[in-house]
């Protein structure tokens, strides 16, 4: 049985609204400010304590990248569009920016909430499955260096008896496998590097 996620308490947290002055920043103003957010609204652009906000709110009818301090699809915080034009173009632009949820404009008196949970929820599965990626990278890098420390410690014998010199190494240096993995490759190289400035 999966447990249902904890509905978090957003009272105290920050929230940006990067839209040109309108009563659509006065709309959501009202809700954050009844749930128990501290709002922010600004216009061109964010500034830089931005950064350390809960939420940015953002007009994806008249947005454009030099507004944010970060580059497309990485925002450290949950992102909420405001789509008034249903353009193509427009839509397309806020998806580069990877926006977390959406409010249609005009905002009336509700939406805001459902649209912090939603934005919250993704922002933070989409921030795990980069974690995971990354570390699936990561041992996929590693594996491969253990096959070339492998491939370097065989020469003139089997792969079985490389590793498990290579095994060997790791437990006199006191290290993983991997760290002696990486540190017989930069040996390897090194020696690879000498060899060719010989031959120079």
């Amino acid at each position: 049985m999966t447990r249902a996620p904890r509905i978090p308490n957003l009272g105290g947290a920050r929230a940006f609204i990067l839209h040109r002055p309108h009563p659509t920043v006065q709309a959501i103003t009202r809700q954050l400010s009844a749930i128990g957010l501290i709002t922010l609204d600004c216009w061109p652009e964010l500034p830089p304590e931005a950064l350390a906000a809960d939420f940015v709110f953002f007009d994806a009818d008249l947005g454009f990248d030099e507004q944010f301090p970060w580059k497309p699809g990485e925002a450290p915080m949950p992102l909420v569009a405001l789509i008034g034009s249903e353009a193509p173009g427009r839509i397309e632009w806020a998806l580069s920016h990877k926006a977390d949820a959406q409010l249609l404009k005009p905002v009336g008196n509700a939406g805001v909430y459902s649209a912090l949970l939603i934005a919250r929820q993704s922002f933070e599965a989409r921030k795990h499955l980069a974690g995971e990626i990354a570390s699936l990278r990561q041992r996929v890098a590693e594996r491969q260096t253990i096959v070339r420390a492998v491939t370097a410690l065989s020469k003139g014998t089997n792969d079985d008896r490389a590793y498990a010199q290579l095994r060997s190494l790791a437990m006199s240096w006191q290290i993983s496998i991997e760290d002696a993995a990486r540190r017989i490759v930069a040996m390897t190289e090194e020696e690879g590097g000498d060899d060719q400035s010989h031959r120079a």
